[in-house]
């Protein structure tokens, strides 16, 4: 049996997670905590295999819980569970060591899932999520036609002095799309911007 810590301050919440782990089979409920303080405390006397931490937490950030869990604590897997849908959310809870990302209002079968996911040394993300985040790559990416143009000059290796001719646009113009293009498709360089570029069948 999977040993959980559910870290959660909403009652109506941690009965319905308790129910699911009831019911999985799979795993059993070792305990649960209100807060961040609650949470370093009963960790210092029991090792739960899985922690059901929710990123909104009243005393402390639950991203910044996760960190100090996992550096305690590295062997235990933590699974975020939250309301929160932003990517930046995601990004800090898998920097500071969460194995997954799980939102309050997933399906039971789908909180069992991650549960034997993380335990198994993968990452899982829930699905509502995963589509969101797929989603807003691809709007990232969807570039204007002047966009494009420049992009497709840049790819055939014209400077930005020759592109802004072609366009009659300012260099400095021609600069800013430049720097706009490298951020929006989180491209560290010319070179990997044109790949990124291919790749996703921008040019």
């Amino acid at each position: 049996m999977v040993n959980i810590l559910i870290v959660e301050d909403h009652p109506i919440v941690i009965e319905g997670l308790k129910t699911t782990l009831e019911d999985s089979g799979i795993a059993c409920l070792s305990g649960t905590a209100q807060n961040g303080k609650e949470c370093l405390a009963f960790l210092h006397n029991q090792t739960p295999d899985v922690i059901l931490l929710d990123i909104n937490l009243p005393d402390i950030s639950g991203i910044d819980l996760c960190k100090t869990i996992k550096t305690k604590y590295p062997e235990i897997k933590v699974l975020a569970l939250t309301t929160f849908m932003q990517r930046d959310h995601v990004n800090r809870m898998m920097e500071n060591g969460a194995s997954g990302y799980i939102l309050k209002n997933s399906p039971s079968e789908e909180i069992i899932e991650g549960i034997q996911t993380v335990m198994e040394g993968k990452t899982f993300i829930c699905e509502e999520l995963d589509k969101l985040m797929k989603k807003q790559v691809q709007d990232k990416m969807f570039l204007s036609r002047r966009e494009s143009e420049i992009l497709r000059l840049i790819a055939e290796g014209f400077t930005s002095q020759e592109v802004s001719e072609k366009l009659f646009l300012s260099v400095l113009t021609i600069e800013t799309h430049r720097k706009n293009l490298l951020t929006k498709l989180n491209a560290r360089n010319m070179v990997s911007l044109i790949k990124i570029a291919i790749d996703n069948k921008l040019i």
